[in-house]
């Protein structure tokens, strides 16, 4: 539950750092500020909004990293579940009794194989 909670709040932030990316103006747009392209109509104002974005980027940035590592601890405390049945079933040593090796006179000997009929034996 842990796991699956991370990752949905680790991809949210990382859709969240690409957007504040692209939504902050380059270092060139500078340039169309001078004949009035400027920031006059944004929300933040000139520079309100790249000390705003800038901001933003990296608390997410921090929090992405952060997410990261703990995702990484979440993984290696992981336990895996057994992936059959067979292996879920704990092993018993001694479930049958051991025998003791026989002696040579008590080893039976071995069975003859009946004559095959119509041989005459």
């Amino acid at each position: 539950m842990l796991h699956s909670l991370l990752i949905t709040f680790h991809l949210a932030l990382c859709v969240a750092i690409v957007g504040l990316v692209l939504i902050q103006r380059g270092k060139g747009a500078d340039a169309g500020a001078g004949f009035g392209a400027g920031a006059s109509g944004t929300v933040f104002g000139a520079r309100g909004s790249a000390t705003f974005f800038s901001k933003a980027t990296a608390v997410i940035a921090t929090l992405f990293f952060v997410t990261s590592i703990a995702l990484t601890y979440v993984a290696t405390q992981r336990v895996e579940a057994p992936a059959s049945l067979v292996e879920s079933v704990p092993v018993e040593e001694s479930a049958a009794p051991a025998q003791a090796p026989l002696d040579e006179d008590e080893v039976p000997a071995p069975a003859t194989e009946p004559a095959a009929p119509g041989t005459g034996q």
